[in-house]
């Protein structure tokens, strides 16, 4: 069942942004005047797809081959290598026979609507849920560092005091992009009353991509029991909302993170779960899932917030922040890519990955989060200068535009094959990772 919901999320929100990236070509090329001839949601490869409608002079539809979208605009060289239509003169409604300047907002169109898509999703959800930052100095049980953390010298319980010499007010701060991923980033912790540093190593980038890890560290918290999932174990065994866990069989479960490495250990078998419920301690027996869980969220104690609300007005000032944040560290990403500090089979991920992202549950505020993330990195890699994507038609655009001397229909076709040999290429790869991770998990 997580499964499913993993791949409903996965196709809705890529369905969605398809549909608004193609969106933008169709609405610049229509405002002058250029003709549309197909506007499809997946790809119709050999003519075959599942629904279709002519309206006026474009047909709409939807293709069998779920890798995306695509509009058929008159006069381009695209992926439908029309060479036929391209060999007889130029029509007025021709995207070739239209100025520079007009085919060039026509190609920019897609990535400018992914854009703005991400800047109004994080703008509504700012406005929506707000924001919600931990206050580091409630964290009086220090953090827990995951398995990749402890390599590089963090311990379960270190306090955070500093980062290069910076103060941590949020704990968001301290576990950020901009830190994790700079350069000679150094924490000081406290550890069993004394003060330490932790200096990340140089090849850092490389270590965390490599260990393909979201989380880093985490804040350590005690715990009552929260809202139960029906259907779980727990809804079946009696365990009531604000019960406190002691201890699962012989292991004690103090903080949430104890709870969740004892569940793990017993996956797929009976527990005896010791709980106290107002005054009285209880032994109940719990079955818990293959994956360790038991089906209720925590209510974490002691951890303290900052909570801000924003106004639909002061919503949008965050968006852009955001979204500017957002690109700013895939340019960086693939600045390492390309420098060599992250293997890019390491730093790139297909739609499992993007499905595993989503989650198995539908939370939409996880959701609608996910979907800007992806929209904005779609926008960021289709204006990459790669020969088939929009950025590669925005360089030929400019090379024209500069010299005054428009590229040749022939050049074009070209340079349009070897990007669709990069492109597969590309998606080889990047579904070759997804499945070599998926098998070797």
């Amino acid at each position: 069942m997580q499964g499913l919901i993993m791949a409903a999320q996965l196709i809705t929100g890529i369905s969605i942004l398809v549909i608004l990236h193609e969106l933008g070509h169709f609405w610049a090329a229509r405002a002058f005047g250029i003709k549309v001839e197909k506007f499809y949601l997946f790809f119709d490869a050999w003519g075959k797809k599942l629904f279709s409608i002519q309206i006026g002079e474009t047909e709409y539809g939807i293709g069998w081959l779920p890798l995306g979208g695509y509009v058929k605009i008159a006069g381009m060289i695209d992926e439908s290598m029309d060479t036929e239509a391209m060999a007889k003169p130029a029509e007025s409604w021709e995207f070739r026979s239209k100025p520079a300047w007009q085919r060039l907002i026509v190609m920019v169109g897609g990535v400018v609507m992914n854009v703005l898509t991400g800047i109004i999703i994080f703008a509504l959800i700012s406005y929506s849920y707000g924001e919600k930052y931990t206050l580091n100095s409630s964290l009086t049980h220090g953090v827990v560092a995951s398995d990749f953390a402890k390599q590089v010298g963090f311990q379960d319980g270190d306090k955070l005091v500093s980062v290069n010499g910076k103060t941590i007010k949020y704990f968001e701060d301290a576990v950020s992009a901009d830190e994790i991923l700079g350069e000679n980033t150094t924490y000081t912790v406290v550890r069993n009353g004394s003060e330490t540093s932790v200096m990340l190593p140089r090849d850092f980038a490389k270590q965390y991509a490599s260990a393909q890890k979201i989380d880093f560290l985490s804040p350590r918290f005690a715990f009552t029991v929260g809202d139960i999932v029906s259907g779980f174990p727990a809804e079946k065994a009696g365990i009531q909302k604000g019960d406190v866990l002691l201890r699962i069989d012989s292991s004690p479960v103090l903080f949430f993170d104890q709870l969740q490495l004892a569940l793990k250990a017993v996956g797929g078998k009976q527990a005896q779960v010791t709980l106290l419920r107002g005054s009285d301690t209880l032994n109940i027996p719990v079955e818990v899932t293959a994956d360790g869980k038991i089906g209720f969220s925590p209510i974490p104690q002691e951890l303290a917030y900052d909570s801000v609300k924003f106004s639909l007005l002061q919503s949008f000032p965050k968006g852009v922040d955001k979204a500017v944040e957002t690109i700013s560290m895939q340019v960086k990403g693939w600045g390492k890519i390309f420098s060599g500090d992250i293997p890019a089979n390491k730093a790139v991920t297909g739609p499992i990955g993007i499905a595993k992202f989503y989650g198995g549950e539908w939370i939409w505020s996880r959701f609608w989060l996910f979907t800007a993330l992806i929209s904005l990195g779609l926008a960021f890699m289709n204006i990459l200068p790669i020969p088939a994507l929009d950025g590669g038609h925005v360089v030929l655009l400019l090379i024209e535009m500069i010299t005054g001397k428009p590229i040749s229909t022939k050049a074009m076709e070209r340079v349009q094959t070897v990007g669709m040999v990069i492109l597969l290429s590309l998606m080889v790869l990047i579904f070759g990772n997804d499945l070599i991770g998926l098998f070797l998990k």
